[in-house]
């Protein structure tokens, strides 16, 4: 049992199975951020995605989605059953505030994907109101304010009813981790992967972020992908100078572009869908992505992973 825990959250080594459901809501942003080049949002009025659910025997397992600085988005977890309510990386600790008022939720665990500031910026402020266990990826805890418990590859968290695996996804970070919950469908990726595309590699290496991609990429097909970023518009751009022989990717696109002119997210996405149309899950599939990087015959999929990624740094369509 982690400390601090009023409404339960244990954690345990190597696999678990969990039982879960989905209740979707989202709204989009607001304020400025700033790792990286990040667009800004098509709308920046307060926007609204339809809600469903999926009751299972251990009740309903509800994800909340908000906007948060001008970018991101924040999540809240919350099980009915106990009670307990956890921020999936925390961007902002005003949002969070609000959003957790305005559910009449009280928030009882933060996790942490990785350790740049727009994830983890709000901690120590939503600590402060007490009984709030920090979680974060082992490799990084050095760098997560406020931190009570560190996991990392083969963790089992278990948080009110259900469970989560923790999944190392180092790359854009070096301890970047994901959290999944395997029958709930739902995986939590922070930046190691977006809508069709994946965060820049800051600290990885091309080897290490294409096995991360790689171990996402192994999740089933239904598999609701809960990324941090509203970035998918820009990335559909690039996805489509990579591979526009592509005729799901283009069917895609419209669909994105059809969303983002209404105002709409894009986010959540599909595992499925990621694995049809992301370039960046693609490298080792695609022959027209490889040929339009520049990739020679043979290459290992690691160095034409590296291509792409500097494909996209350098893109300014």
């Amino acid at each position: 049992m982690l400390p601090g825990i009023g409404t339960g959250l244990t954690t345990t080594r190597k696999f678990a199975t969990c039982a879960i459901a989905a209740l979707v809501q989202a709204s989009l942003p607001s304020r400025s951020s700033g790792l990286s080049n990040r667009p800004a949002f098509a709308r920046s009025s307060q926007l609204s995605m339809s809600s469903s659910s999926c009751p299972t025997s251990s009740g309903t397992f509800k994800v909340h989605q908000f906007p948060c600085l001008s970018d991101n988005y924040g999540y809240l977890i919350h099980d009915e059953s106990t009670g307990a309510t956890a921020a999936i990386d925390t961007p902002d600790a005003d949002a969070y505030k609000r959003e957790l008022d305005r559910k009449g939720w009280k928030l009882t665990h933060v996790l942490n994907t990785h350790h740049h500031w727009d994830h983890t910026g709000g901690n120590l402020e939503l600590k402060s109101a007490g009984d709030v266990t920090v979680v974060g990826p082992a490799v990084e805890k050095e760098k997560i304010p406020g931190i009570d418990s560190a996991l990392g590859e083969g963790d089992t968290l278990t948080f009110g009813g259900t469970n989560a695996r923790v999944m190392d996804v180092g790359g854009h970070t070096n301890g970047h981790v994901a959290f999944y919950f395997p029958d709930e469908g739902a995986v939590f990726v922070g930046d190691s992967l977006f809508s069709l595309g994946c965060g820049r590699m800051f600290e990885g290496t091309p080897s290490q972020y294409w096995k991360s991609l790689q171990n996402l990429r192994s999740l089933p097909d239904d598999t609701t992908v809960y990324c941090a970023h509203e970035y998918t518009e820009s990335n559909a751009k690039f996805a489509k100078s990579v591979e526009p022989g592509n005729a799901e990717l283009i069917t895609r696109i419209d669909d994105v572009m059809a969303k983002r002119s209404r105002g709409e997210p894009t986010v959540p996405s599909k595992m499925g869908d990621e694995k049809k149309t992301n370039p960046f899950l693609r490298v080792d599939i695609s022959e027209e992505i490889r040929s339009n990087v520049g990739a020679t015959s043979g290459e290992p999929d690691d160095v034409v992973f590296a291509k792409v990624r500097k494909a996209k740094d350098n893109f300014r369509g």
